[in-house]
């Protein structure tokens, strides 16, 4: 991670440069995310800076494709509005989005059932076939024979780092996945990345999505963890029920796709808790109550 000395002063002397009508709004730091440094604009604009090698190419798939899918989409997500470009000032683009209102999920976990019809109506309006150009991910979206050795990786990091849980039940979660049939479906709209820190929470419910650079078309189980990784235990069937379009295969897929999730987000809280670059110690308890969901499925 590299933050090219990203401050205040620098990204208000950007947005006076190349967004001069936008420059007399309030400016101020936020909690960001993995990829970018994130400031609220005024009270709708957020200018998001990448700080990651990967984060510009991710930025520019948003802006290519965000503003054509959120119009369709029943909860608000980060639109994005402006592009700023690469300058001696600051060597990678930016972007000015919408602001979506909430406190992360991380830090003020769902709580309602309603939210599984919520999250539902918005998967369901997301997973539309996407175009034979649209973005395609290496490692979501895709069969989950790809992703074994990760999956591994993932099982003796937490096990190594001595978490309470039953791992032998969590490979058999991911072996029940890997027998399920592959999607043979048309690749559909993916966000790809659905955790607690990528939603906004009000009154105990999903409000918003947010962080959409790993987009891509392939398998919808890969969101449909979320299922497991985002609601109160409990709230799975609801889910499915209202999502209305997922087989036993898929729901098999799943699950398998939500314990590696919950161990990747247990592994980020430990490297948090440790002062570890990239760490997010929020993310140990959410990643740990996934879990226990996930084995509570079984």
């Amino acid at each position: 991670m590299n933050s090219f000395g990203i401050d205040n002063s620098l990204v208000r002397s950007l947005v006076r440069e190349q967004h001069p009508d936008l420059a007399g709004l309030s400016l101020r730091e936020v909690a960001g995310g993995w990829d970018n440094q994130l400031w609220r604009l005024g009270d709708e604009l957020a200018v998001r800076m990448p700080r990651t090698e990967r984060a510009p190419t991710l930025l520019r798939k948003e802006h290519r494709w965000l503003p054509t899918l959120a119009p369709g989409l029943p909860l608000p997500v980060p639109t994005p509005m402006r592009i700023g470009e690469p300058s001696a000032r600051f060597p990678r683009p930016w972007t000015i989005a919408t602001w979506v209102p909430g406190e992360p999920a991380d830090h003020a976990p769902i709580s309602h059932d309603r939210a599984a019809d919520t999250l539902a109506s918005f998967l369901k309006a997301l997973h539309v076939k996407a175009p034979a150009d649209a973005p395609i991910s290496p490692d979501r979206g895709v069969p989950l024979k790809t992703l074994t050795n990760g999956f591994e990786k993932l099982l003796d990091e937490v096990a190594s780092g001595g978490v309470a849980a039953d791992l032998r039940n969590v490979r058999d979660i991911w072996n029940e996945a890997l027998a399920a049939p592959d999607w043979q479906g048309a690749p559909v709209w993916l966000h790809g990345d659905l955790h607690p820190a990528n939603v906004v929470v009000s009154n105990g419910t999903l409000s918003g999505v947010i962080d959409f650079g790993d987009m891509c078309a392939g398998d919808p189980a890969v969101d449909l963890a979320a299922a497991w990784v985002l609601l109160p235990a409990g709230a799975a069937s609801r889910f499915f029920d209202a999502y209305a379009h997922a087989d036993e295969a898929m729901i098999q897929r799943a699950r398998g796709l939500a314990a590696a999730k919950s161990l990747f987000l247990i592994l980020m809280g430990q490297a948090g808790e440790r002062g570890l670059p990239g760490g997010k110690a929020a993310w140990g308890p959410a990643g740990r109550a996934a879990l226990d969901r996930v084995l509570a499925s079984t």
